[in-house]
């Protein structure tokens, strides 16, 4: 990490450390007042997200259905495949929550960073503790891609967009299994609502 003066927030991205079982305890040790910003999207298209950035590198995998269900018969949910297992939040928060307290931990609603980006940057400025500098004039809606884009401070260079390996087409999943996925989810999320006190509308 680099050394962080007085008035600087040091930051670090990994997002694999909220579903990883020994973060929480070794980030506590570094610092207890570490406070932790998790972006989360409706899980049922984060599996299908993260099946498609797979799919993108291993062109031979199984299908979706096929790698979803661990008896389609049935409809039982394989919850050891990491793009399923991602997305129960709630599991995941419990093991943080044996560190953290709630006041230093940030849920970003992926779907509000879309539709809203600079209400969701709000956010997150204020539980930082920041000025409130990025507001809506630092955003405009890139159609081709289907997200928003920065503008940098004037004068600058172009404005940043999503790498090509965002915004990728998603395969067609059979409605039904994305409803099995969805009544699958929908008590975890349930639990996630009540723990982080915020409803992000998944259910929709």
């Amino acid at each position: 990490m680099p050394k962080t003066l007085e008035g600087q927030i040091t930051m670090e991205k990994t997002p694999s450390y909220f579903v990883t079982k020994e973060a929480p305890a070794r980030i506590y040790a570094m610092s207890r007042d570490t406070k932790l910003i998790v972006v989360v999207r409706d899980p049922v298209t984060r599996a299908i997200s993260d099946y498609t950035q797979t799919l993108s590198k291993k062109p031979d995998i199984p299908t979706f259905q096929s790698l979803t269900f661990k008896n389609r018969t049935t409809g039982l949910i394989d919850t050891s495949w990491s793009a399923v297992q991602i997305g129960i939040y709630a599991k995941h928060l419990d093991s943080w929550l044996q560190f953290f307290p709630m006041r230093q931990i940030l849920f970003v609603s992926g779907e509000r960073l879309i539709s809203d980006p600079a209400g969701e940057l709000g956010r997150v400025q204020d539980f930082l503790g920041l000025k409130r500098i990025i507001t809506d004039k630092h955003f405009y809606f890139n159609q081709t891609k289907g997200f928003p884009c920065l503008k940098k401070a004037e004068g600058s260079s172009k404005p940043h967009c999503l790498g090509k390996t965002k915004g990728r087409t998603h395969p067609n999943i059979h409605p039904e299994v994305v409803q099995r996925l969805r009544d699958f989810y929908r008590p975890f999320n349930m639990k996630f609502y009540q723990m982080t006190g915020r409803i992000f509308g998944w259910e929709e």
